[in-house]
């Protein structure tokens, strides 16, 4: 893996200024912003799992910095399924064709968008339990796309988190989807120290970001911070959709 340039390193340290910022107030879309710069210097294999350990880092300081509104029997039942199925996801990554994985997870988010804005009234609130299916489907794709986030989006929010709440909870659920992957990621031989390096380099860049978000959501209402999401999950569907062309 070779190094950039001081002029490149310094675009990616931005960037991911701005993909760690963007996620503490939305829950996702930094790795959206920041796998396709990643994936620009160092190709897609190694790119993502430097995605990986850097979001990791910026998913734990928002775990931290939300401390305090963690919804942990979510986090529970969500750990249950992401732990086997993020392991599987790891260890298919070097193999799977993902152009058309990534198309239709794109036309999924723009349903999911349409739909919450023309159903008649609030969607059903899901069972706790649920997060056991949903936590298995999302590890398995997060470790094969690198982004799941906007896909996890919708089912948080109907039950009912917002804000801080949600912005914790997703984090501690998606640290867990990390963790595995990593291992996974090393299993197939796909996690040398140089990922491992770079990742970490970006860390405290991802932690200054979560706390430049989190000043952003603490003052956003409620109505507001919802459909800031809403915003970014049609987006996000609208690059899934171009990146799986």
């Amino acid at each position: 893996m070779h190094a950039p340039s001081p002029l490149v390193a310094l675009l990616l340290a931005a960037t991911a200024f701005v993909a760690a910022t963007l996620a503490a107030v939305t829950g996702f879309g930094g790795a959206a912003v920041l796998l396709p710069a990643l994936v620009a210097i160092f190709g897609i294999r190694e790119a993502v799992p430097i995605l990986t350990v850097a979001q990791l880092i910026g998913n734990g300081s928002r775990v931290w910095f939300n401390r305090r509104e963690l919804e942990w029997r979510v986090v529970g039942w969500f750990t249950l399924g992401a732990v086997p199925f993020a392991f599987a996801g790891g260890l298919l990554f070097a193999r799977a064709p993902l152009s058309a994985l990534t198309r239709l997870l794109g036309a999924f988010l723009i349903l999911v968008v349409v739909w919450r804005k023309s159903r008649p009234g609030p969607p059903p609130r899901p069972p706790v339990e649920s997060f056991a299916v949903i936590g298995a489907g999302a590890s398995f794709l997060s470790a094969l796309l690198g982004s799941v986030g906007p896909i996890m989006a919708p089912f948080f929010l109907a039950f009912g988190l917002v804000k801080g709440a949600y912005i914790g909870t997703e984090a501690m659920s998606t640290v867990v989807m990390h963790v595995v992957k990593l291992a996974a990621y090393r299993q197939g031989s796909l996690l040398g120290m140089a990922p491992v390096a770079a990742g970490l380099a970006l860390g405290p860049i991802m932690i200054v970001g979560s706390w430049s978000g989190k000043r952003i959501v603490d003052r956003l209402p409620d109505w507001l911070f919802v459909a800031v999401i809403e915003v970014t999950l049609a987006a996000a569907g609208l690059l899934f959709l171009i990146r799986g062309g």
